[in-house]
């Protein structure tokens, strides 16, 4: 009796110790693959959505960090230049441009099959003292802007299908910035400037770009009104563009925003998602609250990608930054997708897994 129950007792722990050894194995094979690139990148999972994820590209660890690059050429099908086209950066004197950091940065994006965002043409930051500080007349500074527009977007003509023509034009009441595009040449700058735009590059999808409304609320009806009547009178504007910067602990109406899109695409506009991070809140050295806030994090990206996935005029979603030791945050609020190791988080792993089942 005593032998039967012996053998069974060793029969029994060698399948628990042949199950510990198989499950080992996946999970081996599982991170291998990972590792090897053999599960689908992110670009690939979302190709299959027909869907453009990406993220804005620094020309600095760009030129100086290759892991950087093997990381966007692997995982994105679509970068935004963060910096180099705007206003200061490219054009710092007035006759002269400095296109090649973007050029070299939009080359490897075609050799990579990834296309590009442009950012940003009029917007009332980044603008150089040789702008601001001449005195020219009103009539001057009209000719400048469209000067601008027209040179920057055509020497990239047919290489970037989108740009962020007019960047955060409304203050939150939904009323016009007092810019200095404003004050110098009137609310009509909007509209010339999606003209000018038009003109020299009639293939690249022209977007309105700002924060604080992807739900519908008073600046997101206000400027809703605004391109519609744009749109109806014929200005080329194809496209709104939502910023999308947020905490771990804010509280997001995503039903708001599906209706917001809805509204928009309605009335014939495209819909992307521009800059999405999300940033961790109260970070400290306790590991269970980080975990906890990496979960929400996470969350928190999934639940915006699937509000794209679910609107068929939403077809990109791009995160402001790469890595989290590259953007424009401190590192500390680990507002990215892969953190400072390029290590995939768990906003990363809730992405993939948004796009796997959809």
């Amino acid at each position: 009796m005593k032998k039967k129950i012996g053998r069974k007792f060793i029969f029994l722990f060698l399948i628990l110790i042949f199950m510990l050894v198989v499950a080992i194995l996946f999970i081996r094979i599982q991170v291998n693959k990972q590792e090897n690139g053999k599960t689908l990148p992110l670009r690939d999972l979302a190709k299959k959505n027909n869907m453009l994820l990406g993220a804005s590209v620094s020309s600095v660890p760009f030129y100086k960090d290759n892991l950087y690059r093997k990381m966007i050429k692997k995982e994105f099908n679509i970068i935004t230049i963060e910096n180099d086209l705007k206003f200061s950066s490219v054009h710092p004197s007035e006759n002269q441009f400095n296109f090649n950091r973007s050029d070299k940065i939009i080359q490897f994006a075609k050799k990579n099959d990834i296309k590009v965002r442009g950012h940003t043409l009029v917007w009332d930051k980044h603008l150089p003292n040789w702008v601001t500080k001449n005195n020219y007349s009103n009539e001057e500074l009209k000719l400048i802007l469209r000067d601008h527009i027209k040179k920057v977007v055509g020497h990239y003509r047919g290489k970037i299908y989108a740009w962020d023509v007019v960047n955060e034009a409304f203050n939150e009441d939904g009323s016009l910035k007092n810019n200095f595009w404003l004050r110098h040449i009137g609310p009509e700058y909007i509209e010339f400037a999606y003209k000018w735009a038009h003109e020299a590059d009639p293939n690249a999808l022209l977007f309105y770009n700002d924060y604080n409304y992807a739900g519908i609320n008073i600046k997101s009806t206000k400027i809703y009104n605004e391109v519609k009547r744009l749109k109806e009178k014929g200005v080329p504007i194809d496209g709104i563009g939502f910023q999308f910067h947020k905490t771990t602990e804010d509280k997001i109406n995503f039903r708001s925003i599906s209706e917001n899109i809805k509204r928009f695409s309605e009335s014939g506009f495209r819909v992307e998602f521009t800059e999405v991070d999300v940033k961790i809140q109260n970070i400290n050295n306790n590991t269970l609250n980080n975990k906890i806030a990496l979960r929400k994090q996470a969350k928190i990206y999934s639940n915006t990608l699937n509000v794209c996935l679910s609107n068929e005029s939403c077809n990109a979603f791009v995160m402001w930054g790469v890595v989290d030791k590259y953007s424009w945050l401190p590192e500390d609020n680990k507002p990215l997708i892969l953190n400072k190791n390029y290590q995939p988080k768990p906003a990363y792993f809730s992405i993939y897994k948004t796009l796997e089942k959809n």
